[in-house]
């Protein structure tokens, strides 16, 4: 063998000693072929919330009551002085009221698995929180997702939500001028 074969032979020897591979499927790898959909605690899932409300009440009453007493005076010395007494009496009244109210919410929130429940479904809660100009907002999130209504961006739409719950609260100049002042909550409770 010549000594240029050997030095070949010596170096792809010590190449592949060094040389060390890994595999390209490890535990901790997803695999390609699998779902990244939420299905385990502290998996995210972004809710949309699209919630619009419609309430429309209407009523009515009438009543009407009419009383009509005669006395004549009979026979018999004690009731012959009595002179003949007659009552009418009517009573008649009306009330109508309307109401209705109209809301609209939407927001886009990111939430959390808490708990996968023993059917799969999955238990989910979330907040956000703005502050711009001094003003705050709140928003929480709660409820209920079935793996199958979780869209492959781990998106769900709130009506998909079971048990779903929303609060939206906010404090700032604008909030507090909204709401009611001692002096009127005064005036409603007396009249």
């Amino acid at each position: 063998m010549k000594f240029s074969n050997l030095l070949i032979v010596i170096s792809l020897m010590i190449l592949g000693v060094c040389a060390s591979a890994d595999s390209l499927w490890t535990p901790a790898s997803k695999s390609m072929i699998s779902d990244p959909k939420a299905h385990q605690v502290g998996d995210t899932i972004t809710v949309t919330v699209t919630e619009a409300t419609s309430t429309e009440q209407k009523t009515s009453s009438n009543f009407s009551k009419s009383l009509t007493h005669n006395n004549s005076a009979g026979v018999g010395p004690v009731v012959k002085l009595l002179p003949q007494l007659g009552v009418n009496s009517s009573q008649s009244g009306a009330a109508a009221g309307d109401t209705s109210k109209t809301m609209t919410f939407t927001a886009t929130v990111t939430t959390q698995v808490v708990k996968v429940l023993p059917n799969g479904n999955l238990q989910i809660e979330g907040t956000h929180h703005v502050e711009t100009n001094q003003e705050k907002q709140d928003i929480s999130i709660s409820g209920i997702a079935r793996p199958e209504d979780i869209d492959s961006n781990n998106n769900i739409a709130s009506t998909s939500l079971a048990n779903f719950e929303v609060k939206c609260t906010g404090k700032g100049a604008i909030g507090d001028r909204q709401k009611e002042g001692v002096l009127s909550k005064l005036l409603k409770y007396l009249f």
